[in-house]
């Protein structure tokens, strides 16, 4: 049996965020609603889905820009 370790775990989550991302985004004005009541939500959500979607980028970039700053401090 095969050990699963911290990479395979952000893979998979990656990829779970990555198709619940694009069917709120993209396919859920096309298709019609699954029975599943989160889903469901995010897709007649007009506005908020939006804000799951852009809060990951956002922070990433914040904690970069944060992390680099301080080096530029640390080392001056």
């Amino acid at each position: 049996m095969a050990q699963y370790g911290p990479g395979h775990l952000l893979v998979a989550s990656s990829l779970l965020f990555f198709l619940v991302a694009t069917y709120a985004v993209l396919l859920s004005p096309f298709l019609p609603l699954t029975g599943i009541h989160i889903l469901d939500a995010l897709a007649q959500d007009a506005h908020y889905k939006y804000f799951a979607l852009f809060i990951i980028p956002t922070t990433s970039w914040f904690v970069i820009a944060n992390w680099v700053g301080w080096q530029y401090f640390s080392n001056s």
